[in-house]
């Protein structure tokens, strides 16, 4: 091998290893992004399903009133 050759391969392999530190420093901010985005959206279902426990509940007690003011007729 002669020092034009390692050279070479020398600055390939800086060349792919900058190109791997920027993957992985893009990679790293997309994992961020998503993991808050993860977080937003299980809160956001949190509420939702406490909604619809709420709505559920007066949706009951409408049809348990409806009920009883069929019998008591």
């Amino acid at each position: 091998m002669n020092q034009h050759s390692l050279e070479d391969d020398i600055g390939a392999l800086e060349a792919r290893v900058e190109a791997l530190a920027s993957l992985c420093e893009r990679l790293r901010g997309e994992n961020r992004s998503l993991r808050e985005q993860q977080n937003t959206l299980v809160e956001e279902r949190a509420r939702l399903v406490e909604r619809n426990d709420v709505a559920r509940h007066k949706v009951e007690q409408m049809i348990e009133r409806l009920k009883a003011l069929e019998s008591s007729q």
